[in-house]
């Protein structure tokens, strides 16, 4: 079944997080580019002092612990989210105005 999901993955061309259980360590938004047999080739960039490193590795997926993706990413603060045209009263967000926000 991992197989098959990784497989889902590299398809996709998601950003994935990768846990190797054998090496107990978090491969942060790494890509998947190649899967051959039980072995899975990702790339993924670190960040060292003053530049940043490109790194592919070849792992077997035996070691693979979990993969998670992102799904949504919402910025934080009190940016104002965009919303369509089109979207439905009952799906938008409520709109809290400055007076509200006094009143609290």
């Amino acid at each position: 079944m991992l197989h098959r999901k990784l497989y889902q993955l590299y398809t996709d061309g998601q950003e994935v997080w990768i846990y190797l259980r054998d090496q107990q360590r978090l491969i942060d938004r790494a890509r998947i580019v190649d899967i051959e047999g039980n072995v899975v080739t990702i790339r993924y960039e670190t960040e060292e002092d003053d530049e940043v490193c490109a790194w592919e590795e070849i792992v077997n997926i035996e070691s693979i612990g979990s993969i998670s993706r992102r799904l949504a990413a919402v910025p934080r603060g009190s940016a104002e989210l965009p919303i369509a045209d089109e979207c439905p009263e009952a799906e938008q967000l409520p709109k809290h105005s400055s007076e509200t926000e006094h009143e609290r």
